[in-house]
């Protein structure tokens, strides 16, 4: 009798053992859930994507050196993540590879700032969108007797988004000709009520790529909001 209670009661561990092994198994996550810092800012891209430091990718875009009192001062208003489905994933590689590329970033922004913020100035968040951000690129870089890594730009896609309770958003998507590759990047910036914080999602893709995946990546983009915070 004792060694049936005794056998019964190894199959029960075992059979929950095998349960539990089955459910992680069957239960792992099909996303990466992402929130800003401030906790006020979300979106989830597929756990396909590794992430990647992203501290490169600010310094890069903002032209501070990593030691200067400017570069940290950005560290307190801002952040930042990244995502890369390479293979070999790498910051280097939100200009450029045959994989999808993901960048996200939240700026507090200063009271100068504040006052200068404009849809415009989101579209040109990070790559320059308008004409007038193309043209002081290629003009900049002129004087400078360089050679514009970006060419060939075209824009797909430009439109406003209706958010709600004063909070603004643009979301554009445009092409780049970066080395031989014509990259696509499609680009959502929101404005919260305060006229505060700028949160700003990149994905970036070949433009073949994007065009056989442009539902996956719109799902990623349509995931990115702004989450209203108790109080």
């Amino acid at each position: 009798m004792k060694e049936t209670r005794a056998w019964t009661r190894w199959a029960a561990i075992t059979v929950a053992a095998f349960l539990m092994a089955g459910t992680a198994a069957c239960g792992q996550a099909e996303y990466t859930y992402v929130r800003d810092r401030e906790g006020t800012t979300y979106f989830r891209v597929p756990s396909s994507f590794s992430k990647v430091d992203s501290t490169q990718i600010d310094l890069l875009l903002s032209g501070d050196h990593p030691n200067s009192e400017t570069a940290k001062l950005r560290k307190q208003l801002v952040w930042s993540t990244a995502f890369d489905q390479s293979a070999e994933p790498a910051v280097d590689h939100l200009l450029g590879s045959q994989d999808p590329f993901v960048y996200s970033t939240v700026h507090l922004l200063t009271e100068p700032q504040r006052n200068m913020i404009s849809l415009n100035t989101m579209r040109d968040f990070v790559l320059p969108v308008t004409e007038e951000m193309r043209q002081a690129y290629a003009q900049r870089l002129m004087e400078a007797g360089q050679r514009p890594m970006l060419t060939g730009f075209e824009l797909l896609n430009d439109q406003q988004l209706a958010l709600g309770d004063g909070a603004r958003g643009v979301r554009v998507r445009f092409n780049y000709q970066i080395g031989d590759t014509v990259q696509t990047f499609d680009q959502t910036a929101y404005l919260d009520k305060t006229g505060g914080t700028v949160s700003v999602l990149l994905i970036r893709c070949t433009a073949e790529c994007f065009g056989k995946r442009a539902a996956e990546f719109d799902k990623i983009a349509e995931s990115f909001k702004l989450l209203k915070l108790p109080g």
